[in-house]
């Protein structure tokens, strides 16, 4: 099939939160240059580790991922932004409609 032999030659690039001061400098420059930001925390599944959502006012947002729930929740907590259990709450409208603007825009 056509679709296995897309990849090949290519090498994946980990998102398991290995690179934990990198995430935080991202997280940390993302809130400082946004207003209203909040953080929502994902957890792990089988194919991708747990990761921090930073959502601006407007519905712009970034995800990073971090090595462990814990770590996560702290991390998120340090920026001194509300942080959300995404489990709990769901993801507000702003961030899908941002989304939807971006493609619609032609620019994701």
């Amino acid at each position: 099939m056509a679709w296995w032999r897309r990849g090949r030659g290519r090498k994946a690039t980990p998102h398991d939160g290995s690179d934990l001061a990198s995430a935080r400098t991202h997280l940390a420059e993302f809130a400082r240059s946004r207003r209203g930001v909040e953080a929502y925390v994902e957890p792990a599944t089988n194919v991708t580790a747990t990761t921090v959502v930073l959502i601006a006012h407007d519905g712009e947002w970034t995800r990073r991922a971090l090595p462990s729930r814990p770590q996560a929740f702290d991390v998120a907590r340090g920026l001194d932004v509300p942080v959300y259990d995404v489990n709990l709450t769901g993801y507000p409208a702003r961030m899908r409609a941002w989304t939807t603007r971006q493609r619609r825009d032609g620019r994701t």
